[in-house]
């Protein structure tokens, strides 16, 4: 699927984050339905590029996380928490992490663990003692769009949503997993791959909209009405003739005062701004087989190619017809690393 600019966004016009993430795209890497009897341990690699999630839908085990701050909590050497019934848990920058069932034991690494695939990118984990059992889904996701990076560095280390009241959103998408893990029946695996990215999605929405630390840069200035108007706009449609004129008309500002308000709330000028999305953009068309480099700089709105050469190599770091040829995104993650 490709960065689509034309398409109506499946968003309201009043919610420039909801389109923001959907114009990110997130895709799925690696799933796996897990039955592991005590005593049990299991050690997940450092996936750079992937934002790992973790539900218990019941029983209980404990989280390691060295080296990182713990979310809100302020600087610690590390974090080890117990995980219960009800609870998701994200790991936005794929830092290494150990699951087990209590203190001390014993966790190799997930891909020493036999877990047969059921398709591509969707396993299940059966593994431990004879002891008591816990179910948990747990996988590895990323937005595949090279802007993204600003998100994935808004977030803390770990974002961690506990049980809350009955009506919480989260809270349903996350009984409805539980239901589908313990009484599932044809189709469940995709049902669960699919109620996964929604609750990975929802526990990003929430903490970006919860938590003002992560609201900076562009993230920040899509909760301006006026600023992320405009910047929902240029999300929607890279490839438009954009000015700073029918910029500050779509935010229903002056060309002066919207110059100063998007310098101010995003850190650059806003043409700054469309050059390095569309940039992005082309991008991620080239990278998905969209074109040649030829058909980007005009799809992009360049006549000449060799304009827009200098500005994809200026923003994105590499020659356009290089992230072409090896067909890729800017932060390549693939399921192998979790494959025997």
């Amino acid at each position: 699927m490709l960065c689509t600019v034309s398409a109506a966004p499946p968003f309201p016009a009043a919610d420039p984050l909801g389109e923001a993430l959907h114009v990110l795209r997130m895709d799925g890497v690696f799933y796996c339905r897990s039955e592991l009897a005590e005593p049990w341990g299991m050690t997940l690699p450092a996936t750079p590029g992937c934002l790992w999630f973790h539900v218990v839908t019941s029983g209980g085990c404990r989280l390691t996380v060295d080296g990182v701050t713990g979310g809100t909590d302020g600087p610690v050497e590390g974090v080890d928490r117990e995980l219960r019934p009800g609870e998701l848990v994200v790991v936005p920058r794929g830092s290494g992490h150990v699951l087990r069932s209590a203190p001390g034991v014993f966790a190799p690494d997930i891909r020493s663990i036999p877990h047969p695939m059921l398709d591509g990118r969707y396993a299940l984990l059966r593994h431990g003692g004879d002891g008591p059992v816990t179910r948990m889904v747990c996988g590895a996701v990323r937005f595949s769009h090279p802007a993204a990076g600003d998100l994935v560095a808004s977030l803390p280390d770990l974002v961690r949503i506990e049980p809350s009241p009955l009506g919480d959103r989260v809270q349903d998408t996350l009984r409805l997993l539980a239901a589908e893990v313990e009484h599932g029946g044809p189709g469940s695996d995709a049902v669960i791959t699919r109620l996964a990215d929604v609750l990975v999605l929802q526990a990003v929405r929430g903490r970006l909209r919860v938590d003002a630390a992560t609201r900076t840069g562009w993230l920040g200035a899509l909760a301006d009405d006026r600023i992320g108007r405009a910047l929902a706009a240029v999300h929607r449609e890279p490839e438009r003739d954009w000015t700073v004129a029918a910029l500050a008309a779509t935010a229903a500002m002056s060309r002066s005062a919207f110059s100063a308000r998007f310098t101010e709330l995003v850190g650059e000028p806003a043409m700054g701004y469309v050059t390095r999305w569309r940039m992005h953009a082309a991008a991620q068309f080239l990278s998905e087989g969209g074109g040649t480099v030829a058909e980007a700089a005009h799809r992009f709105g360049y006549r000449s190619e060799a304009a827009f050469a200098r500005a994809f190599v200026r923003v994105v770091g590499e020659p356009a017809g290089r992230v072409r040829r090896q067909g890729r995104g800017l932060a390549p993650v693939a399921a192998g690393p979790f494959v025997d």
